[in-house]
């Protein structure tokens, strides 16, 4: 007698569903490309690109959002190269009481500071044009109770390299400081302090003199230096920002600006 047997029906396996298309798949938007490799920033892209002033392996590109393959070849029209030759970048000694970006609580911008009367050395960098006045924006800020180096520019390139979320500009400080600090205070001011809940990136702090310390950061958090010497009992009594990247503040006098020279690389 043949036995029987109970098959139970298994369902088959639902066909894998498709992968979503991946970047290289997709494309990358130009304007992010273009960004990314400095080329400008992502705003003045896509300025570019509806001027026709992109071209994408030879071809001009007119439409936003357009994606390319991540190894595409891109390059500007002259009239863009030109245009970002025009671009100024500005550096100013921004005294106490000034605000880096948009008026505030009553307190003036840097960039009035940017005028015929308080350029230093014009003949280093050009005379002052008051087309140069239009887009100008800091590239970083300085708190308003703070002295230094502030970076002013029109170039988006330039702005992306100091702020970008990817940078590693390097940022040179003079802090004048009360109150103790041990060894180990030093050690958490190189590494070992949080703010907001995240880690701080490692920094390089040491005694400049005995009452001042140099700071070197690769990150520039809201009142970071002040909050990260508070953290370890001591007070700012004075901060200045003397260097960014190969750019240093050098002589120029508190209160004056100069343009960038073309030997001048951050």
């Amino acid at each position: 007698m043949t036995e029987k047997r109970n098959f139970r029906r298994v369902p088959a396996a639902p066909a894998p569903a498709a992968p979503p298309a991946d970047a290289d798949a997709q494309g990358v938007r130009i304007s992010k490309l273009m960004a990314a490799r400095g080329l400008c920033s992502r705003r003045e892209a896509d300025a570019y690109i509806e001027r026709g002033l992109v071209f994408v392996g030879g071809e001009r590109v007119t439409e936003l959002g357009t994606r390319a393959a991540p190894d595409a070849v891109i390059t500007l029209a002259n009239a863009a190269r030109a245009q970002q030759a025009r671009q100024v970048t500005v550096l100013v000694h921004k005294p106490i009481g000034y605000v880096s970006g948009q008026a505030e609580d009553g307190h003036r911008p840097a960039v009035t500071l940017v005028t015929p009367q308080t350029q230093y050395a014009a003949e280093e960098g050009g005379r002052f044009q008051p087309g140069h006045l239009r887009g100008l924006a800091p590239a970083g800020r300085l708190d308003i109770d703070s002295t230094g180096l502030l970076v002013l520019t029109q170039d988006g390139r330039v702005a992306r390299l100091l702020i970008g979320d990817d940078s590693t500009i390097e940022k040179e400080y003079l802090v004048r400081v009360e109150g103790s600090l041990d060894a180990h205070g030093l050690a958490l001011l190189n590494h070992g302090l949080s703010l907001d809940g995240k880690a701080l990136r490692p920094a390089k702090v040491s005694w400049a003199n005995e009452d001042q310390l140099r700071f070197l950061l690769k990150e520039g958090k809201k009142r970071q230096i002040r909050r990260m010497c508070e953290l370890v009992g001591l007070r700012v009594t004075g901060l200045k920002r003397v260097r960014i990247g190969g750019v240093r503040l050098g002589d120029l006098p508190l209160g004056q600006w100069r343009y960038l020279r073309e030997d001048e690389r951050f």
